[in-house]
């Protein structure tokens, strides 16, 4: 499916293609409806984004756990950021994912012994379906605004992370999202619990080429932090110069804060992070 343009019938599309249950299809269609009836949000920088020139799903190859299976092409561009040689000397779990679909990811042994999940987003609806239910679309509601209906509509790819009671992880989780194509839509949707009396520091980067086209990057995750637990959450973008970032952020327990940033730009290729975090039991966020 790389024609662009959104419609109902590509929503159903792309839930038939990831052989979705059926509420996770209605939710999706729910979303687009919601999508096409919402304006641009008042927050932020006014957006001209032509949404037919947009491709929202893109399948570059099947995920591997073994580097070297992975196509040439993707490798060396993620050999040149140092993914490999960072999971090897820093990480206990890499992910990566290239436009919709994650092609990479590998943990160490000794988070599946501990129980620890992480794998990517449509992994987690698949094999942990109750888990994935009672925590997706609870803080980051798809009628929010545009961009997070959006997300709901077309969501591919992303992270999921759960630790249980009593771990803590000594090395960060990573996960790496590259757009590589024109005009294209990346909406990963990522998911993390950190279950009570436990720690998890995840980091996040993301990264693209430079192009004279509009390309968007409209993301959603959610955090949920146990009692006595710790999460530290870190993103690094390494986008073009020329790029429109926004940040939506809800902190809610016993701190709540709202912030935008906008970078600089002059070209219309931009990125819309929507982003939203809970942390109960006063527990410290850091930044």
């Amino acid at each position: 499916m790389k024609n662009k343009g959104i419609s109902k019938s590509k929503v159903i599309d792309i839930s038939k293609i990831k052989n979705e249950p059926k509420w996770m299809r209605e939710f999706r269609v729910n979303s687009y409806l919601k999508f096409e009836e919402l304006s641009n949000p008042s927050f932020g920088p006014e957006l001209q984004i032509d949404f037919d020139d947009i491709t929202y799903y893109k399948k570059v190859g099947d995920s591997q756990n073994d580097w070297d299976k992975v196509p040439k092409d993707i490798k060396d561009t993620f050999n040149k950021l140092g993914i490999i040689e960072a999971e090897q000397k820093y990480l206990a779990g890499v992910g990566a994912q290239v436009e919709s679909e994650v092609i990479y990811h590998n943990m160490l042994k000794e988070l599946v012994d501990k129980n620890v999940i992480f794998c990517d987003t449509d992994t987690a609806l698949r094999e942990y379906p109750e888990l994935f239910e009672k925590y997706f679309n609870k803080l980051v509601k798809y009628d929010e605004n545009k961009y997070t209906a959006l997300n709901g509509a077309v969501w591919s790819g992303g992270t999921f992370i759960y630790i249980p009671p009593y771990t803590k992880l000594d090395r960060p989780l990573q996960s790496y999202f590259r757009i590589n194509s024109k005009n294209m839509g990346q909406f990963e949707r990522t998911l993390i619990i950190v279950d009570d009396n436990s720690e998890l520091h995840y980091i996040e980067g993301c990264t693209a080429p430079t192009y004279s086209e509009s390309s968007l990057h409209a993301a959603v995750v959610e955090i949920y932090v146990g009692k006595n637990s710790k999460c530290r959450y870190s993103t690094i973008q390494n986008w073009a110069n020329n790029i429109i970032t926004l940040y939506e952020r809800y902190f809610t327990g016993f701190y709540c804060k709202k912030a935008i940033s906008q970078y600089p730009s002059s070209q219309p290729h931009c990125a819309v992070i929507l982003r939203m975090y809970i942390s109960r039991n006063n527990i410290a966020y850091k930044n």
